[in-house]
């Protein structure tokens, strides 16, 4: 299986969201259509270096460009998002 060099640009901040297809969030502002609040689950990602998100929320509203100054991981992806915070912060 061939392996490739990581783009040079693909360093995400630290204080980023570490999130994946299928996990599920929560709005945690006031989006276009989505009250602060409203579930969704995550449908892509994308990013070099600014990981962004696109959310299909419970209330059929799509949007993209998400980030973590507008959703917030809930369920399996906090645990997760919390686990990897404390494991980078003993390291």
């Amino acid at each position: 299986m061939p392996t490739w060099k990581p783009h040079a640009l693909a360093k995400p901040h630290d204080d980023q969201l570490d999130l994946r297809l299928h996990d599920k969030v929560v709005a945690t502002a006031e989006l276009p259509g989505v009250p602060a609040g409203t579930k969704g689950k995550i449908i892509l990602t994308g990013g070099f270096n600014w990981m962004r998100y696109r959310v299909l929320f419970d209330n059929g509203v799509e949007l993209a460009d998400l980030d973590g100054r507008n959703i917030g991981p809930t369920g399996r992806a906090a645990k997760r998002v919390a686990k990897a915070a404390k494991a980078a912060r003993a390291s």
